[in-house]
């Protein structure tokens, strides 16, 4: 009788993970450009408070950008043309007005890869309440799978980056557009051209006192990028080199990268005695293991064009990295 219970048991269980499964490959891929959200709304509260909330958080202007530019491009569709296709999108927030307040984050619902984040309530204060408790993790778990979606993206054609494993120990991801401008001993230029610019990653290690030795770490990180610009990113013309623009103070903040203590630094560039400029992401990453600091920089060269999403592909590229031991 027990063999009997165990075996039926049994079936009802792998018939179960089979059906799952099976309900996992039959969704279909996802779409939608990196950074965009659909916003499932109806017209009403998208023209009033609620969606004046939205906009105000995930139409925020990034953060280290030279002119304002969205977190994310917002299209909001009315419930009753939320299907086929449109249900394809990568991300959505789906905004109704129920009897209770609720607040769910799931994946894959529709498609996949996806994130859908439904936000409800009673009146519109619950709505927006709702929405002002939770935006950030909303945000940062938006942002954690576009970082995913553009990292899976780069795998699809990878440059070899065989260089970078034996000089740095490290694995990066990086597409095959970029190229490999400056191989030094302890410093790596790989740079995309683009139409009207290019995107550029430096990597180099210096001695954690480097970093350390002042309490001020936010000035120190700039004062060794300044000394690297100074080295090895300079200009045409005589006596330019690139260093960290002055006129407005860096974003800074202290993360944690594949298990590191890592310092991330966002801001502006500018090429000394030149009109060159753009936006830049550093990233200082404390391995205790070689008693270093690597530090893994993207910025981005690309005049009165867009930049989030070139600086977007960067981050995504620095995100990749691996440490080999």
């Amino acid at each position: 009788m027990k063999n009997i219970i165990f075996t039926i048991v049994t079936a009802l269980v792998l018939f179960s993970c089979k059906e799952e499964q099976q309900q996992k490959t039959s969704l279909k891929d996802s779409s939608g450009k990196i950074n965009s959200l659909s916003v499932i709304i109806e017209n009403q509260m998208w023209s009033g408070e609620v969606g004046d909330s939205i906009r105000s958080k995930f139409a925020a202007p990034v953060d280290g950008l030279p002119q304002q530019e969205p977190l994310f491009n917002i299209s909001q569709y009315a419930p009753k043309l939320f299907e086929g296709f449109m249900t394809n999108s990568r991300t959505i927030l789906i905004v109704t007005k129920t009897e209770q307040a609720n607040f769910e984050i799931k994946n894959n619902v529709y498609a996949q890869p996806q994130t859908v984040v439904y936000v409800s309530g009673n009146t519109i204060s619950e709505i927006i309440n709702k929405l002002e408790e939770h935006s950030k993790e909303i945000i940062s778990t938006l942002k954690a799978g576009e970082i995913l979606e553009n990292q899976r993206r780069i795998a699809i054609s990878l440059l070899d980056d065989s260089k970078i494993k034996k000089k740095f120990n490290i694995s990066l991801k990086i597409p095959t557009a970029y190229r490999y401008i400056i191989e030094e001993d302890k410093f790596f230029w790989i740079r995309k051209e683009l139409t009207s610019g290019n995107n550029s990653i430096l990597i180099y290690e210096v001695p954690i006192t480097t970093i350390e030795k002042d309490p001020n770490f936010v000035s120190s990180i700039i004062s060794l990028r300044d000394s690297v610009g100074q080295k090895h990113i300079q200009g045409t013309l005589a006596n330019t080199h690139m260093v960290t623009e002055d006129s407005y103070a860096p974003y800074f903040s202290k993360i944690t990268l594949k298990g590191k203590e890592t310092f991330e630094t966002k801001g502006t560039w500018e090429l000394k005695n030149d009109f060159m400029a753009g936006p830049f992401i550093n990233y200082a990453i404390k391995d205790e293991a070689n008693q270093r600091y690597l530090v893994v920089e993207g910025f981005c060269y690309n005049p009165s064009t867009s930049k989030r999403d070139l600086m977007h592909e960067l981050e995504a590229i620095i995100k990749s990295i691996t440490f080999l031991n």
